[in-house]
């Protein structure tokens, strides 16, 4: 089933990007649900080869945001961030007797979606309008136990 584009999301889409899916899914999964500047200030501090090619991502999805719809920086945060596998790059390696050895490099594709959040004039409304299981995804990434409280 094919969601619908809102108002309030921005994409940035990296694809064959040469790395595993799995070791590009270890950083996605640490800044899912996050805002926009605590990503960055992680995605700089990690140690992870994949932190560069997402942090590139992230910023190219709040300069779409900011120049193609106005959005402020600040108020934006990761909305859905989703790692797919892509083709394998193969090459031949030379081996003795002249043989050949097959070399598979794994690429992934990268989606980064980003949500404004003032778009929504206050956060209770914000809450009541998601679905179930976006609503359990935010009060699960929310450091205020009140919010758990009232919407479960």
């Amino acid at each position: 089933m094919k969601r619908k584009k809102r108002k309030d999301d921005v994409y940035a889409l990296g694809q064959y990007i040469s790395m595993s899916p799995d070791k590009a899914r270890r950083v996605i999964d640490q800044i899912r649900g996050r805002s926009y500047e605590e990503t960055l200030m992680i995605l700089e501090l990690m140690p992870y080869r994949a932190c560069y090619p997402i942090f590139k991502l992230i910023y190219s999805a709040a300069a779409n945001a900011s120049h193609n719809k106005g959005f402020n920086k600040a108020n934006l945060i990761i909305f859905k961030a989703e790692v797919n596998k892509a083709t394998n790059m193969k090459k031949l390696k030379p081996q003795a007797r002249g043989r050949s050895y097959m070399i598979k490099r794994p690429t992934c594709h990268i989606t980064i979606v980003l949500r404004d959040i003032t778009f929504y004039r206050d956060l209770d409304k914000y809450i009541r309008s998601l679905t179930k299981t976006d609503r359990d995804f935010f009060l699960l990434r929310t450091k205020n136990v009140e919010f758990k409280i009232l919407y479960k």
